[in-house]
């Protein structure tokens, strides 16, 4: 196990490596002038272009600034917001627990529903509930999100009322938020009615987040129970007798669930995607609509920090699914 983990590493650094040029060269690749951009001024002399690049390092060398910027990251200095000056690793922090919240809610909605639909349409293949189970799930992996979110806004908030529009809590609520997490905080708080409003904030972007991946894991879980049932073991275990509940649930899932837990793993990268589109849409103050405000700001570093740290914690997930799929078939570990 431990040689896995080594292996995994020494592809993750080249990787890490790979995405820092890429953050590095974001700005460089944009057009018009770096500078200028970062200062907000439209109209500025040389002598003050050459003041500003001095400060902000972008006189010296390309490589040598990479280099130097690569230090710092290392170091956990990924710099400062232009618009804010606060440090970009504390506002990553700071709004990271709302779309962690909102990623674990929308990951197990997709779990819980995505594989028994999956399993559900393999054991009546070729059924009505085949067809209908895995035509929904076309749906849902094709729909738009900002258009899925939409329609539900205008159904569920505007038409029925049932949900809030935005935000994670009624304005009426306020406490110290000790966690970052709403659902924790708002338990924690003790207001009556604290935690049904956090529930309410996060049904509908938990539900338009999650479409996407329960729609790949319940595909992806057909898949895998149709491949394993047609296996030997599985017509051994059903020629002893054993009840299909059995068979299903502890011969034919756990083999199953390898390339799912995979296919799980690489949906954390579409949901911190799509998180982006989701918390615009629902005004979700995490890590996307920061980013995305960062983009109309222009607070070019920010956008640069945040991919690096994005790439960074997609590729732990990774790494982690990686060494369950070592626990679960040791044959994987060689």
């Amino acid at each position: 196990m431990f040689g896995l983990l080594l292996r995994r590493l020494a592809v993750l650094i080249p990787t890490f490596l790979g995405v820092s040029i890429i953050a590095f060269s974001f700005i460089r690749l944009l057009p018009g002038d770096p500078v200028m951009l970062l200062s907000g001024e439209r109209v500025m002399s040389p002598e003050r272009h050459a003041q500003i690049s001095a400060q902000l390092g972008m006189d010296r060398p390309m490589v040598i600034q990479y280099f130097d910027y690569l230090g710092g990251v290392l170091t956990g200095d990924f710099g400062s917001s232009i618009v804010s000056k606060k440090p970009i690793l504390d506002q990553f922090w700071a709004l990271f627990p709302a779309t962690v919240e909102l990623s674990i809610c929308a990951m197990i909605i997709a779990v819980a529903l995505g594989i028994p639909a999956g399993v559900i349409a393999a054991m009546k293949r070729g059924s009505i509930f085949d067809q209908g189970l895995m035509g929904i799930a076309l749906v849902g992996y094709s729909m738009p999100i900002f258009w899925w979110g939409l329609l539900l806004i205008i159904l569920f908030s505007g038409t029925l009322q049932w949900f809030p529009v935005s935000g994670r809590i009624s304005l009426m609520f306020y406490f110290p938020q000790v966690t970052g997490f709403m659902l924790i905080d708002s338990l924690l708080s003790g207001q009556k009615g604290a935690f049904s409003s956090a529930i309410s904030h996060l049904a509908l972007p938990s539900i338009v987040l999650a479409t996407i991946p329960l729609a790949v894991i319940a595909r992806q879980t057909r898949s895998a129970m149709l491949e394993v049932l047609s296996e030997d073991y599985v017509r051994t275990a059903r020629a002893k007798g054993l009840s299909p509940f059995r068979v299903v649930g502890v011969h034919a899932l756990r083999n199953a669930m390898i390339p799912v837990i995979t296919t799980i793993g690489l949906q954390i990268g579409v949901m911190l995607a799509g998180a982006i589109l989701t918390e615009t849409i629902f005004s979700w103050p995490g890590i996307g609509k920061w980013m995305v405000d960062s983009v109309f700001r222009r607070d070019y570093p920010v956008i640069q920090g945040g991919l690096l740290l994005i790439a960074a914690i997609i590729m732990t997930v990774n790494l982690i699914v990686d060494l369950m799929y070592g626990l679960i078939n040791p044959r994987i570990r060689h």
